[in-house]
């Protein structure tokens, strides 16, 4: 018997319900093996299937690795897995859901700030003042450099955030942060604003194929149970380069 294809799917809360969902309109019906709470499942009418139940971010790594063939996850964790991820992960389809926006948020009271242009004029004015560098809290390291770099803003300094992210302000830990919102609620109940163009990334779950993966002839055709025929021949094509 040939090798499986495997299928990474969250593991738990709302994404996990959506991605069922997902699934049983296209057909398929997840069982997890065990308890309701098990790591493994199959996929009932794609039997060539086998189903990882793993954290959302942990699909994003395996992805990246080569360890799963398809997955599901948030673009946000792929994209700041690394700034050349699309030569070893290819996104297949947005899924509808899972959606939040990864973004520059500023304190309300800078009322003179609402753009990536008036932080740049900021940081070179709190360099010259303090010596420092303005800093950025963020969970978000390589969307935030990237981002920072494309609008020529140089004069900052990422601060990792280990917690709520958009605390910092406040707690005097950074003076920006980015992070990401679904609604802006937080954001706003902790007098933050999005900047202008301050959104970096509007992300939301993708079907998403590994392009480190071994796949044989079987798992190639096994995609075929949960991708279109467009899908599957990009996939192949880009397998086959």
């Amino acid at each position: 018997m040939s090798d499986p294809l495997i299928l990474a799917l969250p593991s738990k809360g709302r994404l996990k319900e959506q991605c069922e969902a997902w699934l049983e309109s296209a057909g398929y019906r997840l069982e997890t093996s065990g308890s309701g709470r098990g790591y493994t499942a199959v996929l009932k009418g794609a039997p060539g299937i086998t189903v990882q139940l793993l954290s959302a971010g942990s699909i994003a790594a395996a992805l990246d690795a080569g360890d799963v063939h398809l997955g599901v996850t948030g673009e946000d964790l792929l994209r700041e897995r690394s700034e050349d991820i699309d030569a070893r992960v290819m996104l297949l389809r947005p899924l509808g859901f899972g959606s939040a926006d990864v973004v520059v948020a500023a304190p309300e009271a800078w009322i003179d700030v609402d753009t990536m242009a008036d932080v740049d004029e900021v940081a070179h004015d709190y360099l010259a003042r303090t010596g420092g560098r303005l800093r950025v809290a963020t969970k978000y390291t390589i969307l935030t450099r990237t981002f920072f770099a494309a609008h020529g803003v140089v004069d900052y300094r990422i601060v990792p955030s280990a917690g709520a992210t958009e605390g910092a302000p406040a707690a005097g830990s950074a003076e920006l942060i980015v992070d990401i919102t679904t609604t802006g609620t937080t954001l706003t109940a902790n007098n933050l604003k999005i900047l202008k163009d301050g959104i970096i990334l509007k992300s939301q779950a993708n079907l998403a194929a590994s392009l480190t993966a071994i796949w044989s002839s079987a798992q190639k055709s096994g995609a075929a149970a949960i991708l279109s025929k467009d899908e599957q021949a990009g996939l192949v094509a880009q397998l086959d380069r």
